[in-house]
């Protein structure tokens, strides 16, 4: 049985991030049986950040996997047995949510070694990284997974990337103070666009699989 572990960094449990993801994950097991999904939210999960502990680097005992023990633990350790990872926040302020942003420090900071600064995950994977948000494809601030896609494209290899943008923000533009967005405009674009990119994340859960099998 093939693994692919989802990371959704998105706070909300049925809004366009956990939506795409999900849209992933039935194509991906649309392929085979012998190919398992699971899906971890990261806003359910009690944890922190690197707490600089360095027991991933002492000597005789270094380690690429997180050696801190909390809620992520498990999920690190689970990733590192993976065949396929996906990881999807939406963009706040240019940049990925923080819950993403301090799991991959997690993440990736026992694949570096600072002997010679290289970066070795437990196994290379096929990796798609997700970004749902406000921006349109000429208007934008995101900068996406920053520093962190170079320690990914290192470390697990040259990753997929897929970007729904001009998303709606709440169901209900009424309700809230969001004079600065015309809700009209953002109801066109969705009816024009929202289905495609679903369409989009459900071929690349398909592709991903079919990776993935053809590398047994």
């Amino acid at each position: 049985m093939k693994k692919i572990i989802i990371i959704d960094g998105g706070p909300r449990k049925t809004f366009n991030t956990a939506q795409m993801l999900q849209q992933f994950a039935e194509g991906a097991c649309s392929v085979s049986d012998h190919v398992e999904v699971k899906t971890v939210r990261l806003y359910g999960l009690d944890y922190k950040g690197c707490m600089s502990c360095m027991a991933c680097k002492i000597k005789g005992k270094a380690s690429n996997v997180c050696k801190f023990k909390d809620a992520l633990t498990p999920v690190l350790e689970e990733i590192a047995q993976a065949d396929g990872l996906v990881l999807g926040s939406p963009i706040y302020f240019g940049d990925v949510t923080g819950q993403m942003r301090t799991f991959l420090e997690r993440l990736a900071f026992p694949w570096l070694s600072y002997n010679d600064y290289s970066l070795t995950a437990p196994k290379r994977m096929p990796v798609l990284l997700m970004e749902t948000m406000n921006g349109t494809p000429e208007r934008n601030n995101s900068q996406g997974y920053g520093s962190m896609e170079y320690c990914i494209t290192a470390a697990l290899g040259e990753p997929e990337r897929l970007t729904a943008y001009n998303t709606y923000q709440v169901k209900n533009y009424e309700r809230y103070e969001l004079a600065g967005f015309s809700e009209e405009a953002k109801r066109q674009w969705r009816d024009e666009h929202w289905e495609a990119d679903l369409q989009k994340a459900f071929e690349a859960g398909k592709q991903m699989a079919k990776k993935i099998l053809e590398q047994q």
